[in-house]
């Protein structure tokens, strides 16, 4: 829990026409490492959805990608809009994008 990590091949399907990783492929990616580990996290008396996401494309992205979600310093007790942080590293370890996505959360009834 509170974590989880998701991998992507690059290949044609995902790529630009500079031969990059499509920026919104890595969203995609984002986004599901990020619900997922939400997901996974919460208590099960709590509910998600996600209510926007900022992202940074810091370097192109050359190679396969690994998106990590690490909500260790989350409380996830709490209600209303918390941020998950995301990032994608390449196949140097190399920091090639960065996400917040917020997450509305709160208690079934």
């Amino acid at each position: 829990m509170n974590r989880c990590v998701v991998f992507m091949k690059k290949r044609r399907a995902v790529t630009n026409h500079l031969k990059t990783v499509h920026a919104i492929a890595m969203c995609n990616m984002a986004e599901l490492a990020g619900g997922l580990m939400t997901e996974v996290s919460l208590p099960q008396d709590k509910r998600w959805i996600p209510s926007g996401m900022t992202v940074k494309y810091l370097k192109k992205a050359k190679t396969n990608l690994t998106a990590i979600a690490d909500g260790n310093e989350l409380d996830w007790n709490k209600e209303g809009e918390v941020g998950v942080p995301v990032r994608i590293i390449d196949d140097n370890n190399e920091l090639v994008f960065s996400a917040e996505i917020k997450m509305n959360i709160k208690t079934m009834k």
